[in-house]
């Protein structure tokens, strides 16, 4: 191993937690490929090597790729609830919920790791996640002030799903479809 090479490897996690410094950096390499491939298209091993470590480094800090699948969506989705929340904070009733849609839609968008990803949903078994982990449903209710009885989370999800998989001629158009199937 050459000087730089050995300073780089002996390094790469230096100067705080390695969990925490490993995970991010993984991630962001995961990122940074899913952008150029798609998630159906990276691998572990790519997802190593762009890192900087070992194959056995990215499983024993992240997992395998349908891990890091998981992690890089609940990150992502962990973003959008953050930036929903920020929007809808003083709207109530029908506004929320119709705005708490179309700003996660925009934010998805605005994300290319998952917008990507979620391109490729029905390709690779990524809505069944999305649709069955109880992570989004219960953020769609709480984002968009709805009661949690009932189907109004699974619809929420499966809205947002359907405008980023088919989106309508314009955010006008995708507005006026959402607002009529909410206050009806």
């Amino acid at each position: 191993m050459t000087g730089a090479n050995q300073r780089h490897a002996a390094d790469w996690l230096a100067g705080g937690n390695r969990r925490e410094l490993a995970t991010e950096r993984i991630f962001a390499a995961a990122a940074e490929l899913i952008r150029e491939q798609g998630f159906d298209r990276f691998n572990a091993d790519d997802v190593a090597s762009r890192a900087g470590c070992s194959r056995a480094t990215l499983y024993r800090y992240v997992g395998g790729k349908s891990a890091i699948r998981e992690g890089l969506l609940s990150r992502g989705a962990a973003s959008v609830a953050s930036q929903v929340a920020a929007a809808v904070e003083s709207l109530r009733g029908d506004q929320r919920i119709v705005e708490s849609i179309l700003v996660a839609v925009d934010a998805i968008r605005a994300d290319a790791a998952m917008s990507h990803g979620l391109a490729a949903a029905r390709a690779n078994g990524i809505d069944e996640y999305l649709v069955s982990s109880p992570l989004l449903p219960r953020t769609a209710l709480e984002l968009a002030g709805l009661d949690p009885e009932g189907q109004q989370s699974q619809w929420v999800v499966r809205i947002v799903l359907m405008l980023l998989a088919w989106p309508l001629a314009d955010r006008a158009a995708e507005r006026r479809m959402v607002e009529s199937f909410v206050s009806s």
